[in-house]
């Protein structure tokens, strides 16, 4: 098969490279060229060009697929999906499982209601121009909305030809996103650590892996939808999640696991400085992390052994001399350590 991926030189992009070369396809990237490279990227076709505006560089090519990893903008995916309707047997879109509302219930699927735009920012999105922001103002505060509005663009135009992942946390070498590669590092550093909330809190993801493999799959068995992708929900909370890294890393560690109360008088931001960290306040957000795939599992998902993600992630992250950029300062931490100490 001939597969085309826009981007693809970031993170998930370079799972799906992988996936495809292994499974025999050919490969061709669409991107400007800005982000990072390596010996396996560069040995595949790469044309360059913004998705917005040069498309032609594409010239007359066709594929059997194409993973869209970068859409964001309905207008942006409008584009691509006009240009490659009749290039493309199938469309591949990169969802995200943030097109729920931020409360559903546990055990969601892919018929529970999405988020949704109201009639003003409706408009200010259409007319947005391709860079993605709104007077000065990014648009993550609608990024679930967004991805469903991709999500019904490329349907329209290419009914009944268009796969839609909605994964959810995806994780991994090349996560630079940096929220499990900092535990990981985190835990593999040893020492005391602050852990966040209750251990029996869920979490739930996906090694990019298992991920590409998947949808490589899924493309070579023509199989289109909406599928919700992750790990099983219910299968792994916090403590199980802390205590496997340790041991995948041989670790010398002990978890300080810190209530909310104290998380909160101390202004420890959940999520950005305590990944995958949702304060049980938040009661209506507990289902967030056990989101439905058995319509995923149904088609074939499988799942690495989480201890070849955690060493995987450790080996590619020991190889980034950039600073993490998610999860709690070291100082920081040791002064909420010896405070939680003298508080007990």
């Amino acid at each position: 098969m001939k597969v085309l991926i826009i981007g693809g030189t970031k993170f998930l992009g370079r799972h799906l490279i992988n996936a495809a070369l292994q499974n025999g396809h050919e490969v061709t990237l669409f991107n400007r060229g800005t982000k990072y490279s390596d010996e396996k990227i560069e040995t595949v076709e790469q044309i360059h060009g913004d998705r917005n505006y040069d498309l032609e560089n594409l010239g007359d090519k066709t594929f059997d697929a194409v993973i869209d990893t970068s859409g964001y903008l309905p207008q942006t995916v409008k584009i691509s999906a006009e240009f490659l309707k009749d290039r493309v047997g199938q469309y591949v879109f990169i969802s995200s499982g943030s097109v729920y509302p931020e409360t559903p219930a546990p055990d969601y699927d892919e018929t529970t209601p999405t988020a949704a735009l109201n009639d003003e920012q409706l408009e200010q999105i259409a007319a947005i121009d391709p860079k993605g922001e709104l007077n000065g103002k990014t648009l993550g505060e609608h990024y679930g909305a967004l991805k469903k509005l991709c999500e019904e663009e490329i349907e329209r135009i290419m009914p009944g030809r268009v796969l839609s992942i909605r994964a959810g946390m995806i994780v991994g070498a090349y996560d630079w996103t940096d929220r499990f590669p900092y535990w990981v590092m985190r835990v593999a550093k040893g020492g005391t650590i602050l852990a966040p909330g209750a251990p029996e809190n869920l979490v739930q993801m996906i090694d990019a892996r298992d991920l590409s493999e998947w949808i490589i799959k899924m493309i070579e068995g023509g199989e289109n939808g909406i599928f919700n992708v992750t790990s099983k929900p219910f299968e792994m909370n916090f403590g199980q999640m802390l205590d496997a890294i340790k041991t995948a890393t041989e670790a010398k560690a002990e978890f300080i696991w810190a209530d909310e109360k104290f998380l909160t008088e101390n202004n420890v931001q959940p999520w950005n400085e305590m990944p995958f960290y949702l304060p049980e306040s938040f009661a209506e957000a507990r289902g967030f992390l056990a989101m439905n795939i058995d319509k995923a599992l149904e088609k074939g998902l499988q799942f690495s052994d989480f201890s070849e993600t955690v060493r995987k992630t450790l080996n590619w992250r020991k190889t980034v001399t950039d600073e993490l950029k998610a999860g709690i300062s070291a100082g920081k931490e040791a002064e909420l350590l010896e405070k939680w100490r003298a508080g007990q």
